[in-house]
């Protein structure tokens, strides 16, 4: 897995463009900042500036409230922001974490966080996140809350969800982006972003050194 490094100002003044409609065909752009070198088919972005990890209290899959910096402070944590039916990337994000985190030794695996926030709260109950989230790795924890607590947690880190609607055919439809981000269990800093091309390789790759805090 290669990095790459993105001004953490330029990602969020370009959080409109790094959505994704999953199962509508369009896969979004990619987001417009400044970058220090060549970043073309590279899995793994390394922030020049870390995100602080949003201050969100949320409801998780067994209805108790979630203190999402209090319950990872100190782990090594990735968050994700998508929705239960969605029928191509956040399946296919959660899965790749998912095998790429059975690699790592027990310990670390139990140490590992690994955060799915719903961009579609109306739909995405604390069961149907739990439901969905248990078939792929038990152990991912699952949040749900008001839509304007979500986006706007989701945009401190640089990325625009938005209301879910319906396509031309009546189906719904939430729109976000889709990045994963990481944070270290060092500084509790977002210093990686891997975007929606990420792969098993890639995740199997990177996560013994996020467990650790360091760069891929």
């Amino acid at each position: 897995m290669r990095k790459k490094t993105f001004a953490a100002a330029a990602l969020l003044a370009a959080a409109t463009l790094t959505l994704s409609a999953c199962g509508s065909g369009d896969t979004g752009k990619d987001p417009v900042a400044v970058v220090s070198e060549d970043t073309s088919h590279k899995a793994a972005t390394v922030l020049d500036k870390p995100f602080e990890k949003p201050d969100l209290v949320l409801t998780d899959t067994h209805g108790k409230k979630y203190d999402l910096r209090k319950e990872t402070a100190g782990r090594p944590t990735l968050i994700y922001f998508g929705y239960t039916h969605c029928p191509d990337v956040c399946p296919t994000t959660m899965s790749n974490i998912a095998v790429a985190k059975k690699a790592l030794p027990k310990a670390e695996q139990e140490r590992l966080r690994v955060v799915f926030v719903t961009t579609d709260p109306a739909r995405d109950t604390p069961a149907e996140l739990g439901k969905w989230l248990g078939g792929i790795d038990p152990q991912f924890v699952g949040l749900t809350g008001d839509f304007p607590t979500i986006q706007a947690g989701a945009r401190t880190l640089g990325i625009s969800i938005e209301p879910t609607t319906k396509d031309k055919n009546g189906k719904p439809v939430s729109v976000h982006g889709t990045q994963v981000v990481a944070f270290s269990p060092r500084t509790d800093g977002g210093y990686l972003l891997y975007g929606e091309d990420a792969t098993v390789d890639d995740y199997t790759k990177g996560l013994p050194r996020i467990v650790k805090g360091e760069n891929p």
